[in-house]
């Protein structure tokens, strides 16, 4: 019999590793609002939280790894009395249900670097979530599981108190690295537990030497070698890596290991507002039966989703297993990528379509981990703004954003990888200006990048931020290859690209203690750009 004594819990109705059916059972049963699509997924809603907090999350400061961690508004240290605090406030309240949830599955499609997980939780949907996001265990592996690596306490519908020490608000998502547990306090928006999953194989995959990355990863269907997509939201990152003539290894957070890249996930969580079967066709068919919509609007007559409908919140999102996607790689490994790509969606209209980068260059913007917000997206955003988030996924970085970088440039000096920036905003001037880069001219240079057509490809270096600029792709017009021909008044370019290297030098300034002299040599302040 499977209890939860060892974690002094006593609830006796404890259901582990229930079916996707039973778990859509208990949550028409028991949450509050929820119901099936008219598709078959299950729809439910996560409260006042409709993102995740990353103000709120905390990192317990131990002797044992003080030194390893990048503390900071990133890692914001956490007394270990007051996560004890929590975590005796989040037992409390599990042991009051009546009913609880427990998952127990893997983090890692590689068997020698996987973590067992356990996940207990008091809802249903956070249960099928996690069964759908962790790789999912065969009846042998589930009966020799054993003791987990690492155990998230899932009550998030039980506020933290304010008065706890450390505690800012009634939300609390704290992690300790030694005990490797997670405590979730006052928020009850599933991708908590998935991004504290990912925030720890950040800390204990470096340790090994291995390179976990926030990134999408596909791969030629008819040999190991494989490509990965670095980029922030609004990118393409998730459009771009959905290519039917590849197979999908990962949409969002895998690791590169001396033998290879896996996927640390076994399913996707795909942003679902203004989905459409025409433009994103396989995310759209896998939201059936056995997946979650996560705070959508539906019509009520006959269940159909509105997926242009933002008013509980633009964060809406689907999660399934990625054996819904029909093209996906089963088990998610590949081989060394041969090109690794950071996508950026530049609205200030500098950067070009494609460039190619030195290993120095790849550090630096990886470190740097660029796009712009355009007008119009957010309120009091009135020009475009540029947005750094380091190693393109700054929020779940345990240690220094120069440890990745330098992970990642070992990788691509041992693999003899290729790096390409692509820029899949703005041409011929910036937003409100010039116009977005064509989507079939961004996926032509994708193809001509894996085809391996661009390695021989014609380079110019351009001015300001020393980038080798590609300036002949088949099946794109040459002419918008090289940015500053594009704008009308060419003195009015080399005014925003001075703006925009100003915006960068000044936000690497924030990592310059973790990385090398030839690493800040290969950004704009460089290149001439007088800075």
């Amino acid at each position: 019999m499977f209890d939860l004594a060892d974690y002094k819990i006593d609830v006796t109705n404890v259901f582990r590793n229930a079916s996707p059916a039973t778990l859509v059972e208990e949550s028409l049963r028991y949450e509050k609002g929820a119901t099936l699509a008219d598709t078959g997924a299950l729809i439910a809603y996560s409260g006042d939280k409709t993102g995740r907090s990353p103000k709120d999350k905390r990192v317990v400061r131990h002797a044992d790894s003080a030194d390893d961690v990048w503390w900071g508004p990133i890692n914001i240290g956490l007394d270990e009395t007051a996560f004890f605090v929590n975590r005796e406030r989040a037992i409390d309240y599990l042991n009051t249900r009546e009913r609880l949830y427990v998952v127990d599955a893997f983090a890692g499609w590689d068997p020698d670097y996987r973590l067992k997980v356990r996940v207990i939780c008091a809802r249903p949907y956070h249960a099928l979530f996690m069964h759908n996001m962790l790789i999912r265990p065969t009846n042998e592996e589930l009966q020799d599981f054993g003791e987990p690596d690492c155990v998230i306490l899932n009550a998030g519908a039980f506020p933290a108190n304010r008065y706890t020490t450390g505690m800012t608000s009634k939300t609390s998502v704290d992690l300790s690295l030694e005990r490797r547990e997670v405590v979730i306090l006052g928020t009850q928006y599933a991708g908590e537990m998935k991004k504290a999953v990912f925030t720890l194989m950040n800390y204990l995959m470096p340790r090994q030497e291995v390179l976990p990355m926030h990134c999408s990863a596909t791969a030629a269907r008819d040999s190991e070698r494989s490509s990965i997509l670095f980029g922030l939201s609004g990118t393409g990152k998730t459009t771009l890596s959905a290519d039917p003539q590849r197979e999908l290894i990962g949409d969002d957070e895998h690791c590169w290991t001396d033998q290879g890249i896996f996927n640390i996930e076994g399913g996707c969580y795909a942003k679902a507002i203004y989905l459409t079967a025409e433009a994103e066709p396989q995310i759209f068919d896998a939201l059936r039966y056995g997946a979650v919509l996560e705070n959508v609007v539906y019509d009520k007559a006959d269940h159909h989703v509105d997926f242009d409908d933002s008013s509980i919140t633009e964060n809406t999102r689907g999660a399934y297993p990625i054996n819904y996607i029909p093209n996906a790689r089963i088990p998610c490994t590949a081989g060394h990528p041969s090109d690794v790509i950071f996508l950026t969606c530049d609205a200030f209209g500098v950067l070009p379509p494609v460039s190619r980068l030195t290993r120095e260059q790849a550090e630096y913007h990886f470190i740097s981990g660029y796009t712009a917000k355009v007008a119009g997206t957010e309120v009091g955003v009135t020009e475009p703004e540029a947005t750094f988030s380091p190693c393109f996924g700054g929020p779940f970085l345990v240690w220094h954003p120069g440890k990745y970088a330098q992970l990642l440039s070992k990788r691509i000096t041992d693999h003899h990888a290729n790096v390409w920036l692509i820029n899949t905003g703005w041409i011929g001037g910036a937003y409100g200006e010039g116009h977005r880069i064509e989507l079939k001219h961004t996926r032509t240079i994708l193809d001509a990048i894996h085809s391996g057509t661009l390695a021989d490809a014609p380079l110019e270096q351009e001015a300001w931020f020393g980038l080798s600029v590609v300036t002949a792709c088949p099946g794109v017009p040459d002419k918008i290859l090289v940015p500053r021909n594009t704008w009308k008044d060419p003195a009015a370019y080399d005014a925003t690209a001075r703006k925009l290297a100003t915006l960068f030098h000044d936000n690497f300034k924030n990592f310059a203690d973790g990385v090398t002299k030839a690493v800040l040599a290969a950004g704009p302040a460089a290149q001439g750009s007088g800075v």
